[in-house]
């Protein structure tokens, strides 16, 4: 057998060649275009995910803001309501004592005499008539029996009249 010249072989190769160009060049384009499509569908995919995470980052964040306003409205309040007991202890105190000292200052008063007397008869018509009946430092009287005592003081009158009063105080300092 004979050996073809180089020419000849390249010619007999040539449509070989070209048609193995020709699959060469559809399976890059067909491989390009799938990788295209698989790029695209990643991206989409990757912006639907990015979406939805900043949705509900979104809607976490407005959760938090809405707990973190409540949670600040509430010390407000608690705030609010703590000064205003304070205000209105302050304000009770400042009455007791000032009830106090006007009715400490009866002692100074022409009727004094005649108060302490009333005070000395409910004394012993509460313990008896043995009872031991003291003046108080303050004024009034205070009476002590086996067991048992009792505080007429004027500061004592005066506090327990404004506790039988009870919720009518508020109303001194409410509108």
């Amino acid at each position: 057998m004979t050996t073809p010249a180089p020419e000849q072989t390249t010619d007999v190769l040539s449509p070989v060649r070209a048609e193995l160009l020709r699959a060469a060049h559809t399976d890059a384009e067909s491989l390009r275009a799938r990788t295209e499509r698989e790029a695209a569908a990643l991206l989409d995919q990757a912006r639907a995910e990015a979406r939805a995470i900043l949705d509900e980052a979104r809607r976490q964040g407005e959760a938090d803001g809405a707990d973190a306003a409540r949670d600040l409205l509430v010390r407000a309040r608690r705030e609010a309501r703590s000064r205003t007991l304070d205000a209105r202890r302050e304000s009770y105190e400042e009455l007791r004592r000032k009830a106090a000292e006007r009715v400490r200052a009866l002692r100074r008063t022409d009727g004094y005499a005649s108060l302490r007397k009333r005070l000395e008869h409910r004394a012993r018509a509460l313990l008896g008539p043995d009872a031991e009946v003291t003046e108080h430092a303050d004024g009034g009287v205070v009476a002590r029996a086996p067991g048992r005592r009792v505080d007429l003081s004027l500061t004592a009158l005066a506090d327990g009249a404004l506790d039988r009063m009870g919720g009518g105080v508020r109303s001194l300092w409410e509108p």
